[in-house]
């Protein structure tokens, strides 16, 4: 005869089975709740991202102008127009300009973490200078630049000091990209500094105190303990540098509007799409450029991959 008995709260009880305890129920609800906060942040990540760039690639298919409720399937033509006209391509030679830029914001960067990471003196202020420009809003810093550079403006009125003579630095388009470059080379140096400051603070000081007892120099201890720790974020950097030189556009669209050999692919792109209604060859180019960046970002990885740093 079968037994009646179960157990209840560890002990023995008798009689039909028990239903399930409120604590049970709360606690199997729980298992979904986590799925609830997550609703909301995929939602808008589906919406708004995934398939904004679904409908990009089927544009980019298309010869649709932008305003028609109806466009032609057209295959690979836009793809085919993008690579067999040199003249697309040729604003990534543009490129160049703020990806030696981003170079020197790198090598600025480094060396200004690794000062004042030393401990030097009013060093939150210093900091403080570095970082600042990152906070101004980009349309804000273009209008300031505009000045900057006017003919007789700020920066003609200081080399005016030094006898130098006036020159066309936004008119000229042998100086308009380095312009442009210089300026953003200010404005991102802070980011790339908080990067590099921060990783410098994680290293232990023990092992500073240690090459220096071995007799190691300033620069040998920079060398051998600083930038190994320092290779992780100057991948991160790279791939940033890379990727923010190939889809340059704020900048140049608000002080030059891409005048004067200056158009940036994301500028040329905007203009076939809103100027010259093809938005399939611009919904191609930017798949394109989309393709570039994680081209880049994966050889990066293949080249140079993560190692993890032991620091002890």
């Amino acid at each position: 005869m079968a037994s009646n008995r179960t157990v209840v709260a560890g002990r023995l009880h008798d009689g039909p089975p028990q239903p399930p305890t409120r604590h049970r129920r709360v606690r199997r609800s729980w298992r979904y709740t986590h799925w609830l906060y997550l609703a909301a942040p995929l939602v808008l990540l589906v919406v708004f991202t995934y398939v904004p760039v679904a409908n990009l690639v089927s544009y980019s298919f298309t010869d649709w102008d932008g305003l028609s409720k109806t466009s032609q399937f057209v295959g690979l033509d836009n793809y085919t127009e993008l690579f067999t006209r040199p003249k697309l391509f040729q604003v990534f030679f543009v490129s160049l300009f703020y990806l030696a830029g981003a170079v020197v914001q790198i090598v600025l960067a480094l060396y200004f973490a690794a000062i004042l990471g030393a401990g030097v003196r009013f060093r939150t202020f210093f900091k403080g200078i570095l970082f600042f420009p990152y906070l101004i809003n980009g349309v804000a810093i273009g209008f300031v630049f505009l000045y900057f550079f006017q003919p007789g403006g700020t920066l003609d009125t200081v080399l005016g000091l030094f006898g130098a003579t006036p020159k066309l630095w936004l008119g000229d388009p042998d100086l308009v990209n380095t312009s442009l470059a210089g300026v953003s080379v200010w404005r991102f140096l802070g980011v790339n500094f908080v990067l590099f400051f921060g990783a410098i603070q994680a290293i232990p000081t023990h092992l500073y105190e240690a090459a220096a007892l071995d007799g190691a120099t300033t620069w040998q201890q920079f060398r051998h303990i600083t930038l190994p720790a320092l290779k992780p974020i100057i991948s991160i950097t790279t791939i940033l540098a890379v990727s923010g030189s190939l889809s340059v556009f704020e900048i140049p669209l608000i002080m030059t509007g891409g005048s004067n050999n200056s158009t940036t692919f994301v500028i040329q792109t905007l203009k076939l799409a809103f100027q010259f209604d093809k938005v399939g060859l611009a919904s191609a180019a930017a798949i394109v450029l989309l393709g570039l960046v994680l081209l880049v970002t994966w050889l990066q990885r293949v080249l140079v991959p993560d190692e993890r740093v032991e620091m002890s």
